[in-house]
């Protein structure tokens, strides 16, 4: 499915590695890039739903065992922004270092906020349901390895719906790419309330910190001010 999404700028910057700093005429070739992607990249995704137990099975690691516990249903989601992303990423580097260092950002924007719209998608049907979703938990977050990603991709279909494939090293081609995983369960106050809750209860952000993640030294994300939990580092 086509996927409706936007650079965020801000975040773009954020990958940059920006910290406020007065950017010049950097902005305005910022603009240039986050419109550039805008236009020429398609963000697509896809999911699959599935029993825990099943899900479970191939996803190894406490950490995702944790994330999911009390969940009967487990949604596998892929997001990417196809190889036109690829052979953009390579023409803008190679005619300037710095508009391409700018387009990838924008494109790691893009793919992140394609995985925000499918993520919300997935939320929206789950409440329909009554059932609650867990924040989303991708392959390398925690004890998670980044092994599981070629069955991921088979199992979740994005393989042949997306093309997405894994390199021996299990990173994602096109790299522009997002896989993670969504825990689904019944709302404990569903009957009462008339619905599920659209966001990572209290309980799902206790399962997870950084100081009790295995590779939080050499975390990107905590490297960008992020987490995987939702919450300040």
């Amino acid at each position: 499915m086509e996927l409706k999404a936007r650079v965020d700028r801000e975040e773009a910057l954020a990958f940059l590695g920006h910290r406020g700093q007065e950017l010049g005429d950097l902005r305005e070739k910022l603009e240039r890039a986050a419109c550039l992607c805008e236009k020429e990249l398609v963000p697509r995704g896809v999911y699959r739903e599935m029993d825990a137990s099943e899900a479970l099975a191939l996803l190894p690691g406490r950490d995702i065992a944790r994330h999911v516990e009390g969940c009967t249903r487990v949604v596998l989601l892929a997001v990417t922004l196809g190889a036109q992303s690829e052979m953009l990423l390579r023409r803008e580097r190679a005619l300037s270092a710095t508009d391409g260092l700018l387009v990838d950002a924008c494109a790691s924007s893009l793919v992140e906020q394609a995985a925000n719209a499918l993520n919300a998608h997935i939320v929206e049907e789950a409440a329909a349901r009554n059932l609650a979703a867990t924040s989303r938990f991708s392959p390398g977050y925690g004890d998670l390895p980044l092994s599981c990603q070629p069955a991921f991709l088979v199992a979740s279909g994005a393989d042949r719906a997306l093309g997405i494939h894994a390199t021996a090293a299990h990173l994602l081609v096109p790299t522009k790419s997002i896989t993670a995983v969504i825990g689904l369960r019944s709302h404990p106050n569903s009957a009462r309330e008339g619905g599920a809750s659209t966001a990572p209860t209290e309980r799902d952000a206790k399962k997870t910190r950084c100081s009790t993640c295995p590779v939080a030294d050499t975390c990107a994300l905590r490297a960008e001010g992020r987490t995987c939990y939702g919450n300040p580092a």
